[in-house]
């Protein structure tokens, strides 16, 4: 019987010839160069193109505001209110930039908080309390108007 036995010599050669075994090359085809040139030129194109349809889209849907009729009408000032703004009937936005003009021109606005407004006796009248937010104060003129 002669059957040869493996050395493991030979086994370790058998494993290792198929990781000896060098990697097929792949070929790559090289691109001409006027075709290089040529798709840069494509893309800027497209580019400049795709802006205009957006400022065409902006533009169509763009209608000027109207002012709401209600903000317009003149109201007049209850007695305290006119103590402070005067007697005429002025709209309600008006009321509001002249108590502001009236309270920068008399430092009324908080040094520290300048969100808060210190009330002098005429705005105490006007606001039921020695200090008010700037946010309150259309709310708090609301009642004075008729």
């Amino acid at each position: 019987m002669a059957t040869a036995k493996k050395t493991p010599a030979k086994k370790a050669a058998k494993k290792a010839a198929p990781a000896k075994k060098a990697p097929a090359k792949k070929v790559v085809a090289k691109k001409a160069a006027p075709a290089k040139k040529a798709a840069p030129a494509k893309k800027v194109a497209a580019k400049k193109a795709a802006p205009a349809k957006k400022a065409a889209a902006k533009k169509a849907p763009a209608k000027k505001r109207t002012p709401n009729a209600a903000f317009m009408k003149p109201l007049t000032p209850s007695a305290a209110l006119a103590a402070v703004i005067g007697h005429t009937a002025i709209p309600r936005t008006e009321v509001v930039s002249k108590l502001w003009t009236y309270i920068k021109k008399h430092g009324l606005q908080d040094k520290v908080n300048k969100r808060n407004i210190n009330a002098d006796d005429k705005l105490k009248a006007v606001f039921g309390k020695a200090q008010v937010t700037m946010f309150e104060l259309a709310g708090l003129i609301g009642k004075h108007l008729s």
